[in-house]
Parts: structure tokens; C-alpha cells; sequence
């Protein structure tokens, strides 16, 4: 099986932590020259310095605020004239909780321009590099609400859904063009993210953290949450060209808690 991603060059975004932080940290291991793309630098040096120190690579990064689209086009243009970028990890932070009827119609509009206009502006800059080379690889991190609503995520389960849809037609436009377009769904994954919704939700039920924990790890068939690494690997394979005839799907990466095939 073909893992090697030697001579490629990968673009991370969401980056500093979490799930962005170990799909950079496996394609660094499969070979590939990571550029991280999140909003603060000396979180983006760390990472740098640990995939270097790790891999013996040299690796680079983008400090820009990913909601500021017009900053974002520039930092990556410029990053662009280094040579092109041959995987992108499509990361972008999730809107906040709450029931879809409460949510501000600006929460929509804002999560439209952050997710789906700032993911068309990066793909009509990476393109041409991807063409030119005869390979890409676009994965899109969503959420396994594309498959079924997660309750009290109104606002993402909507963008979600439209980043879903987007990701499905490139599918099977660049297809022709040696590119793949894949959404990689993480399940309830040991993150940040995690931590605040299950604070938000003890908050707002009258339970304990612990307790919310207790309740979510309930309905994971495997019985616990998933690590970071264990999303990356997914990633990894999607990245490789062993899977370059894995072209427009939702693969979620769960433990089984998703009710739907």
C-alpha cells in the first residue's frame, strides 16, 4: 500500500490543536512537507518545531485569522509562491451550540462567509498547483451531523450540511483532473471542542461535566470518546495515493454512534 507522501506538500488548517495538530503530525510522517494555517503564531511555532523534531523536516506556518477571507487569500497566495500545495485539510472551527430556532439569522450568515465562502476562495487558489501536478487530495473536516442532526447544533448542523453538498459536486468536477474531494466526519474525539460542548451542556442541564461525559461515551459503541491520532490516520490514507480511487464520500470516524449508514 502506497502511504508515501514524499514530494508533497500539504496544507493544514485549524492546525495549532486538536485534530488539525495530528493529521499535520501524519502527513509529516508520511513524508510531506506541512504548511499550518491557524490564528496564533507561537502556537503554530510549536507545532512546527515538534513536527521538525519528530521527522527531521522542514516545515512552515500561516498565523491568519481564517474569518478574515481577504487575509486569509493574501497569507495563502503568498505561500503559493513556494511551490504549490498538493493536500489541503479543510479545519475550521465549528459555530457555537444552541437549538436552530434561537440562533441569530447573522449566526448563519457568518458561518456561510467563515465555512463555505472561505473554502471557495482557498480552493480557487490551490487549483491550479493540484492541476499542474496531476494530484490532489481535498479533505473537508465536518462533523457526522452531515449523515444525522446532532441536537442543540442548529447553525453547524446547517453549514455542515452546505460544506457536504459543496464538497460532493467538486467530487465530480476535479475528479478528471487527478484530484479527490472526501469529507472526513469526526465522532465525539478527546478535543477542545468536546470539552466546551460538554461544559455547555452541564451548564445548561443542571449536570455535572462528568455526568455529560458519562451520558455521551454511553451512546459510542466502542464506549469511549476517540483520540485525535485515530481521525489523522483516516486523513492520512485519504492524502495518500492509495486512495485515489476514493472520490466523494462522508466517512465518519465515530466508534459506530452514528445511526445511519
Amino acid at each position: 500500500m502506497d502511504l508515501d507522501l514524499s514530494g508533497k506538500r500539504a496544507l493544514v488548517c485549524g492546525a495549532s490543536q486538536g485534530l488539525g495538530e495530528a493529521c499535520a503530525r501524519q502527513l509529516a510522517q508520511q513524508g510531506a512537507e506541512v504548511v499550518v494555517l491557524a490564528r496564533t503564531a507561537e502556537k503554530l511555532e510549536r507545532v512546527c518545531q515538534t513536527l521538525a523534531a519528530e521527522q527531521g523536516q522542514a516545515h512552515s506556518y500561516i498565523a491568519v485569522d481564517a474569518s478574515d477571507t481577504p487575509a486569509l487569500a493574501a497569507a495563502v497566495a503568498a505561500e503559493l509562491e513556494n511551490g504549490p500545495l498538493h493536500i489541503w485539510v479543510n479545519n475550521t472551527g465549528g459555530p457555537a451550540p444552541g437549538p436552530a430556532s434561537a440562533a441569530a439569522p447573522e449566526a448563519y450568515a457568518n458561518a456561510f462567509g467563515q465555512h463555505l465562502i472561505a473554502a471557495q476562495t482557498l480552493l480557487q487558489l490551490l487549483l491550479p498547483g493540484m492541476r499542474s501536478a496531476g494530484y490532489g487530495r481535498i479533505l473537508n473536516v465536518l462533523s457526522t451531523s452531515v449523515k444525522a442532526p446532532i441536537p442543540n447544533l442548529g447553525v453547524s448542523n446547517s453549514i455542515r450540511a452546505a460544506m457536504a453538498n459543496w464538497a460532493k459536486t467538486l467530487a465530480g468536477e476535479l475528479a478528471v483532473d487527478g484530484i479527490t474531494v472526501n469529507n472526513v466526519l469526526p465522532g465525539l474525539t478527546q478535543t477542545a471542542r468536546l470539552d466546551s460542548l460538554m461544559a455547555h451542556i452541564a451548564d445548561t442541564s443542571g449536570r455535572s461535566v462528568e455526568q455529560v461525559a458519562e451520558g455521551m461515551r454511553a451512546g459510542i459503541p466502542v464506549r469511549r470518546f476517540g483520540e485525535p491520532e485515530e481521525f489523522a490516520n483516516a486523513v492520512g490514507f485519504l492524502a495518500s495515493p492509495a486512495a485515489a480511487f476514493i472520490n466523494g464520500i462522508n466517512l465518519p470516524v465515530d466508534g459506530g454512534s452514528t445511526g445511519s449508514l
